[in-house]
């Protein structure tokens, strides 16, 4: 086909129409390049950046304490011990290196190898990208003597950099202070959540054992006095690995702690074992969360089942016609904590969530295989009890296996394979298509009148399903509406899972706003993060919401979903008469047109879609409501039974 040229001027294509964004320019307007989004991630990543940059100082060996405050105004406040930034002028900008770093992308001491041999961060863009997101930044600098300070405005300088000499007992040693308000014309709300952030900070803490971190937030003042924390780990990651546990039986009483420096990496991991049947592996590399694993875990992972088939063989407790443990079956129950320092960690995509460098596999893989060994003999006791639990999760892997085989082959013969009990959609694309599972028969039924046939899928489910967190997946085959699911959905279990099988892309928990519906849900969200964690990762699992209330006026009918907009309704109404009040315990009381109208139709409809922003705080809760210890969930209830504001009993 011939295209028709276009000469005209004004249509002209020349270098006039390339635009050039430098420096701090590029960085506003395109921000989400540089910090992920604008909205709260992105605002903590920015309190995240200069945080990072005192523990690079830390990692340096230059720095002990570092202080964080969220004021009352919105501004931030971060503070620690180490060097200072270097003041003098920089031989290749002619500024100042204090006014380098905080003005020019990539400037840094993260890049020559003489100021940092580790660093984590964004890489040497970390502050001068904070400055240009902020409406006002300061940064003092204590060094020398003497107290020097430059104040900046989105990216640009606002005042030279000053000093003043310190009197005696003014300020003690060296360091840095950086305070920021982040600017609204680019954040749409300033809203810190302190939860996040320490949860952040901790693991900070764990990951570098024996920093101090100190962190206030007078932000939000229905916090107060529960508005500090503070964290320091003598025992580093080896402690981060008893706080996971600590809702759990363990099989040995101390973490397996593992240090050691392999071709200028220094490679650090913690493990124990506990008698779950999950694994829960967390690694990081220079203090970056790689929640997609990479090398390091791979390295971990190889030397592990190495060693403890090798230990098994020579301590006779895998016995020569037997065979040998697999990587899964030496995984059930370990909760591991791997951190590795690199002069240069590769990651795989800008989100940093896998590491690359194909070299730390074998220098992992090497500092575990020399140290394990020497652990497992020198404590054969807690060797036998690890082994024989290994042992165990390989005869029950295998009944599994028979399991879902037989899965597989009922369904091939029933045809189509798809529950009985599913009322399936005719839309064929699964991007439009949505799956709700309902409690019980009636609401099942109700829902099944009620919905969109085009695009929802139902799926009734009998009664209460099997609690994962006590249940081998042995015996959690053997449950009709697990496998009910399993089959529904479409895309595999566990290691299996695949996403690209996937029959609908929103799979909807809707069940009664009573006790039982919320121990059920609760009961399949232990489900998904367990057996199908990336349904929740990419976004695919949310929880409907059905209302509470039912508020009949004359011929106005009003539903509440929570008992604030009930009392609210209550009192636009007051002193018209005839007001009823309908308390829904069950889906199933709702008639169908009742259940499209609040719950189903997607123009009026609630939902509310389950993330799992830290994996290792969700890990911990689900543990601890599910699982077999008793005095954690004791605490917890006791803790928090005052917050609920309505219970059924």
């Amino acid at each position: 086909m011939a295209v028709e040229r276009r000469d005209t001027e004004s249509e002209m294509y020349t270098a006039d129409d390339i635009q050039v964004l430098e420096g701090m320019e590029a960085v506003r307007r395109r921000p989400g390049m540089y910090i992920g989004s604008t909205d709260q991630s992105g605002l903590h990543h920015l309190v995240f950046e200069i945080v990072d940059n005192s523990v690079d100082e830390f990692m340096g060996g230059f720095c002990s304490r570092i202080s964080i405050v969220i004021n009352a105004d919105g501004s931030v406040r971060v503070e620690d011990d180490g060097r200072g930034i270097p003041v003098d002028i920089h031989p290749t900008t002619g500024i100042s290196a204090v006014e380098t770093v905080m003005t020019t992308l990539h400037a840094g001491g993260k890049f020559g190898g003489k100021a940092y041999a580790v660093s984590g961060g964004l890489h040497g863009v970390g502050a001068s990208v904070v400055n240009a997101l902020a409406s006002s930044l300061t940064v003092e600098v204590y060094r020398d003597g003497r107290r020097y300070y430059q104040e900046f405005s989105r990216g640009e300088r606002q005042t030279e950099l000053q000093w003043e000499k310190l009197t005696d007992g003014e300020h003690e040693g060296t360091g840095t202070v950086v305070t920021f308000t982040a600017d609204t014309e680019i954040f749409t709300e300033l809203d810190f959540d302190f939860k996040v952030l320490a949860q952040r900070f901790k693991e900070m803490a764990y990951l570098n054992k024996g920093l101090q971190i100190s962190f206030r937030s007078d932000w939000d003042p229905d916090l107060w006095p529960e508005n500090e924390v503070s964290y320091c780990f003598e025992g580093g990651i080896a402690s981060f690995v008893r706080n996971l546990n600590q809702t759990r039986e363990v099989l040995h009483r101390d973490p397996i702690y593992v240090e050691k420096q392999v071709n200028g990496t220094i490679v650090e991991a913690a493990m124990q074992y506990n008698d779950s049947f999950n694994e829960f592996v967390y690694s990081f590399a220079n203090c970056i969360n790689t929640v997609d694993g990479g090398t390091h875990v791979t390295g971990f992972r190889a030397a592990l089942t190495r060693v403890l088939n090798d230990t098994g063989r020579k301590q006779k407790l895998i016995k020569d016609n037997e065979p040998n443990l697999s990587g899964e079956d030496t995984r059930e129950g370990i909760t591991a904590v791997i951190s590795i320092k690199h002069t240069d960690p590769q990651f795989e995509g800008q989100t940093k969530r896998k590491l690359g460098n194909p070299e730390v596999r074998n220098q992992v893989e090497v500092a575990i295989a020399e140290a394990l060994p020497i652990y497992l003999e020198d404590h054969p006791q807690d060797t036998k009890r690890i082994i024989e639990k290994c042992m165990t999760s390989q005869r029950a892997r295998e009944a599994a296996r028979k399991a879902r085989d037989m899965i597989i082959r009922k369904n091939a013969m029933d045809g189509g394979g798809l529950p009985g009990k599913l009322a399936d959609c005719s839309e064929k694309n699964p991007a439009l298509c949505e799956l709700y599972l309902v409690e019980g028969p009636s609401a099942g039924g109700t829902a099944k009148m009620g919905r969109d046939r085009k695009y929802q899928a139902v799926l009734p489910l009998r009664g209460k399903i099997l609690n994962v967190e006590k249940a081998r997946a042995d015996k959690m085959l053997g449950n009709d509406s697990i496998i009910s699911m399993i089959t529904a959905i479409g895309a595999g279990l566990d290691d299996d899972f695949d996403l690209e099988k996937l029959r609908y892309h929103r799979i909807i928990i809707m069940t009664d706003a009573d006790v039982d519906g919320s121990h059920i849900r609760t009961l399949l969200l232990t489900f998904f993060f367990r057996h199908m964690n990336k349904l929740i990762a990419n976004g695919h699992l949310y929880i409907a919401q059905p209302p509470l209330y039912k508020i009949t006026s004359g011929k106005q009918e009003l539903y509440a979903y929570s008992e604030g907009e009930r009392e609210g309704i209550l009192v636009q109404l007051d002193g018209k008469k005839n007001i009823s009040l309908q308390r829904y315990k069950g889906l199933g009381e709702m008639n169908a047109g009742q259940l499209w109208e609040t719950t189903l139709d997607p123009d009026k409809r609630t939902l509310l879609q389950v993330s799992q922003d830290d994996a290792a705080a969700a890990d911990e809760t689900f543990s601890m409501l599910m699982g077999d210890v008793v005095e954690p969930r004791r605490n917890f209830i006791q803790a928090h039974a005052l917050e609920v504001k309505n219970l059924d009993v």
